[in-house]
C-alpha cells in the first residue's frame, strides 16, 4: 500500500517531464490525486484497522482509523485543489505570474507534497514522521514561491524559517522521547504502538519534557500562537489551490503530531499539566487570530487569520481530553479541512477578478455579484459554514467542543465564546463593508473574468458535501470516529 503511493506519484512525476500538452498535464494532475486517494479508500476498506505494519515488516508505517480518516480528508482536498488548479495555472500564465516552463514543476511538487502528507499520517515511527512533516514545509514553500514574485518568495522564506526553527526543538523532543523509552524499556524505541503501549510506565518528568519540545515545533506547523506569524503571509500569497491545500491539509500534520504525543503523556500524572499547557496556548490563538480579523482588508488573510483561530480552538478541545472532546474535536478537523479548501478556492477567484498589481495593495472588489455571483456566494456561504450557522457541521463541533469547555470551567467557557464571536464579527464586517461596493456612477467596470469550468466545479461540490455533512451524520463515521477516540486511549465515548 505504501508503495502504490510512492508507485502513483513517480509515474505521474513522469508524466509531467515528459508529456507536452498543457491541457493533459491538468488532466493528469487530478488523476493522480484522484488515484491517491482511491489507494486510501482501499486501504479503509480492505485492511482491518489497527494494523499493526503497512511496510514489509519494518514497523515503520501502519495504519490506524486516525491515520485513515486523515489521509481521507487530504486526499479530497488534493482532488479538488488539483481539479481546481488547470483554469487556476492557465490565468496565472496569461498573466505572466507563472512561467509556463515551472507548469511542469508545481504539479511535481503538489504531487510530491500529497505523498508526504499521506505519508506522514501513516508514519508509526515518530522520528520518520518528523522527516516527512519537514520534507511537507519544504515542498509546500516550493508551491507558494513557484509565482517568483518577490513577496511570494518573503513568505516562502517566512515560512521555512519559522517552522524549521521550531521543529529543531521537536528534535530534540524526539531524542528525550528515545531516552525515556531506552531508560524504562531498555532499548530506545520511537514506535508510537510501542510508546503507547508502555506510556505509563515512562518517566512522566521525562516524558513532559519532550511533549514541550514536540509541541514546539507541532505547534509552529500549525499556525498556533506564538508561532504564527508565518500563517497569513503564507497563505494569503499562495496560488489558491495552494492555500486549500495549506489551509486543509498542512495545518492537520501540526495537529496530529500534538494529538499523538498527548495521547502518550495523557497516561501519566502530568496530563493535567499538559491540558493547561494546550488550553492555553488555544485560547491565546483564538484571540490573537479573532482581533486580527476585525480589522482585515485582504479576503485570502481574513480567511488565513481564522485558520488559526480553528487550530487554536481544536488547542482547546483536545486540552479538555475528555472522550467526547476528542471526538469532536476530530470531526472539526474534517469540517475545518472542507470548509477552509471552499473558502480559498472561492475566494481564489475573487482574487483573479479583482487583483491589484500593485503587490502591497488588497484587492478592491466591487460591484461582486454582478462580476463574479457564484464566487461571491461561494464565500458567504463558506463563511456562514466556518463561523458555525447552522445546519453547517462546524456549528455542531463548536456547539459540542464548547459544552466540553463548560465542564472544565465556566469562565473558560465565557472567555472561548466571546473570543469566537469577536471572530465572527470580524468577517461579518469584512463581507458587509466588501460586498456592497458599488462602482461611483461613470467609473469604469474590471472586464469580467471568465471562470473555467473546473475552478467553478472543485468550491462548489466541496460546498455540498461540507451541506450534506452537516445533515446527515452516518453511522459508520460516528463509528470510525469513536475507534479513533479509543485507539488514543480516551475511553469510550
Amino acid at each position: 500500500m505504501i508503495l502504490a503511493y510512492l508507485a502513483i506519484a513517480l509515474a505521474a512525476i513522469i508524466g509531467f517531464v515528459l508529456i507536452p500538452s498543457r491541457r493533459v498535464l491538468h488532466i493528469l494532475a487530478a488523476a493522480e490525486s484522484a488515484a491517491a486517494l482511491v489507494v486510501t479508500g482501499v486501504i479503509a476498506m480492505t485492511v482491518p484497522l489497527p494494523a499493526a505494519d503497512l511496510g514489509p515488516g519494518t514497523g515503520i508505517f501502519f495504519a490506524d482509523h486516525l491515520g485513515v480518516f486523515l489521509a481521507a480528508v487530504s486526499g479530497i482536498v488534493f482532488f479538488f485543489a488539483s481539479l481546481y488548479a488547470g483554469g487556476y495555472t492557465e490565468r496565472l500564465m496569461e498573466t505572466g505570474e507563472l512561467n509556463p516552463n515551472n507548469l511542469r514543476l508545481f504539479y511535481s511538487g503538489l504531487a510530491l507534497l500529497q505523498v508526504f502528507v499521506t505519508l506522514a499520517f501513516f508514519a508509526n515511527n515518530l522520528g520518520v514522521f518528523w522527516i516527512l512533516a519537514e520534507l511537507t514545509t519544504v515542498f509546500s514553500a516550493l508551491l507558494v514561491a513557484i509565482l517568483a514574485a518577490r513577496e511570494n518568495i518573503d513568505a516562502a522564506l517566512k515560512y521555512i524559517f519559522i517552522v524549521s526553527a521550531a521543529m529543531l526543538f521537536s528534535f530534540a523532543g524526539i531524542i528525550f522521547l528515545f531516552e525515556t523509552a531506552r531508560s524504562t524499556l531498555g532499548e530506545g524505541t520511537l514506535a508510537w504502538t510501542t510508546l503507547m503501549k508502555h506510556a505509563s510506565s515512562l518517566s512522566p518528568t521525562l516524558l513532559f519534557a519532550a511533549f514541550v519540545l514536540l509541541f514546539i515545533g507541532f505547534a509552529a506547523k500549525s499556525g498556533i500562537f506564538p508561532f504564527h506569524t508565518w500563517l497569513p503571509e503564507a497563505h494569503s500569497k499562495a496560488p489558491s489551490a495552494v492555500s486549500a491545500v495549506l489551509s486543509g491539509v498542512l495545518l492537520n500534520i501540526g495537529i496530529y503530531g500534538i494529538i499523538r504525543v498527548f495521547a502518550l503523556v495523557h497516561q501519566t500524572a502530568f496530563a493535567e499539566k499538559v491540558s493547561l499547557l494546550l488550553i492555553v496556548a488555544g485560547l491565546l490563538s483564538v484571540g490573537i487570530a479573532a482581533f486580527a480579523m476585525l480589522y482585515q482588508k485582504n479576503l485570502k488573510k481574513l480567511i488565513a487569520f481564522s485558520s488559526i483561530e480553528n487550530m487554536g480552538l481544536l488547542l482547546i478541545g483536545i486540552g479538555v481530553a475528555s472522550p467526547l472532546a476528542i471526538f469532536w474535536a476530530v470531526v472539526h478537523m474534517l469540517a475545518h479541512s472542507l470548509t477552509k479548501a471552499s473558502l480559498f478556492l472561492s475566494a481564489g477567484i475573487l482574487h483573479r477578478q479583482y487583483r491589484s498589481h500593485d503587490p502591497g495593495a488588497d484587492d478592491r472588489i466591487v460591484d461582486v455579484f454582478d462580476l463574479q455571483p457564484s464566487a461571491a456566494w461561494g464565500v458567504i456561504i463558506g463563511t456562514l459554514a466556518i463561523a458555525g450557522v447552522p445546519p453547517f457541521p462546524i456549528f455542531f463541533t463548536k456547539f459540542f467542543l464548547l459544552v466540553q469547555v463548560a465542564t472544565v470551567s465556566p469562565w473558560l467557557l465565557v472567555a472561548t465564546l466571546l473570543l469566537i464571536l469577536v471572530a465572527v464579527a470580524g468577517m461579518a464586517r469584512f463581507l458587509i463593508r466588501e460586498f456592497s461596493a458599488r462602482s461611483g456612477p461613470g467609473a469604469p467596470r474590471p472586464t469580467r473574468y471568465v471562470v473555467p469550468l473546473g475552478m467553478r466545479l472543485s468550491f462548489v461540490l466541496l460546498i455540498v458535501i461540507i451541506a450534506v455533512q452537516g445533515l446527515w451524520f452516518p453511522a459508520e463515521e460516528v463509528s470510525v470516529i469513536t475507534d479513533i477516540v479509543a485507539e488514543l486511549g480516551f475511553g469510550g465515548v
